[in-house]
């Protein structure tokens, strides 16, 4: 007779018993498991995505605005101009075609403004002094580069771009580095913003110190004299007054002279041998576009042909007639 398995152990063969699911959901030692969120993982690390993308495009605006990258549309009555001038006047014939451009084609080059040091909400011109005068004639905004800019910063990037856009003739450049000597900057820094060497800015701030300002002022930007004629001029002026000279630019013939053209009548009346002038140079009538050069030996006349084209060669069809009515009015 078979025994029972009285202590009833399973043989290898018994089969399992069930999981007790109550007893795997029950408390341990008061622990409570978290109840999973639905959402699905994938959602979630889009949505990290998201915001990282966001906070990294961010982080590039403002990397962008401090290296001023990024161009920025700005109501040209919240800039002021930069603390050293850097030419005499706009010509008002210059900014008008700049302005048609503009109103053409939109302003294609931006400015470049930092934040007013002194002005909270308002901005200063490192450069685009030309182009912000002609979009306020124009009535709209300006596109400008917005950097923070140090004075040093300012006055270099200033003057470099001055020089490799604008045509600034050279007593304006001297003048500028005379403006930026009398704030204290380093010859360095001027030196950077001129594009010049030592000599060159020697020679800039001795023709600014021998030549009063109110002479210069008064004899224009004169775009065609250079270097060696303006340092002529100061050597003249070595000395003397001047006085004279500026009640001279005032009256109503020179007034009507270019500024070229008055900066000769300057230097020839300080250079004259003889109580005769080195040169001179006149103009018949602001109606008439011939000027006249005269020497100690003859005259020269000089025809505008942009403005009178052709009016030379009727001018010369008419010499006989006009010597022969010379003679006879000679005559009586």
């Amino acid at each position: 007779m078979a025994r029972k398995n009285l202590i009833e152990v399973s043989s290898t063969h018994a089969p399992k018993p069930e999981a007790n699911t109550a007893f795997d959901n029950r408390p341990i030692a008061g622990f409570v498991p978290t109840t999973r969120n639905a959402v699905p993982v994938g959602g979630i690390t889009r949505t990290l995505g998201n915001i990282t993308e966001k906070m990294e495009r961010a982080d590039k605006m403002e990397r962008q605005m401090a290296e001023g990258q990024t161009v920025i549309d700005l109501d040209p009555s919240v800039i002021d101009g930069s603390f050293v001038n850097d030419r005499m006047a706009i010509d008002p014939t210059d900014l008008a075609q700049l302005a048609d451009q503009i109103r053409d084609h939109g302003q294609q080059v931006p400015i470049l403004v930092r934040p007013h040091p002194d002005s909270k909400g308002r901005f200063q011109v490192a450069y685009g002094h030309r182009r912000l005068a002609a979009i306020k004639q124009l009535g709209i905004k300006v596109r400008a580069v917005v950097r923070e800019l140090s004075d040093d910063q300012l006055v270099v990037s200033q003057g470099q771009e001055n020089n490799a856009r604008t045509n600034l003739s050279y007593i304006e450049r001297a003048l500028f580095a005379s403006g930026l000597e009398s704030r204290d900057f380093t010859r360095d820094i001027i030196m950077s913003a001129l594009g010049v060497d030592k000599a060159a800015l020697s020679k800039m701030l001795i023709i600014t110190r021998q030549v009063p300002l109110e002479l210069i002022t008064s004899i224009g930007p004169a775009p065609e004299i250079g270097r060696r004629r303006w340092l002529e001029l100061a050597e003249h002026l070595i000395d003397r007054s001047t006085d004279e000279l500026i009640a001279l630019l005032a009256t109503e013939p020179l007034r009507r002279l270019s500024s070229d053209e008055r900066f000769h009548r300057i230097l020839n009346a300080v250079t004259k041998t003889n109580g005769l002038p080195e040169k001179a140079i006149f103009v018949v009538s602001p109606d008439i576009p011939v000027q006249i050069k005269r020497t100690g030996s003859g005259s020269t006349f000089v025809f505008n042909s942009k403005i009178a084209p052709g009016f030379d060669e009727f001018v010369q069809g008419r010499l006989v007639g006009l010597f022969s009515e010379f003679k006879q009015n000679q005559g009586d």
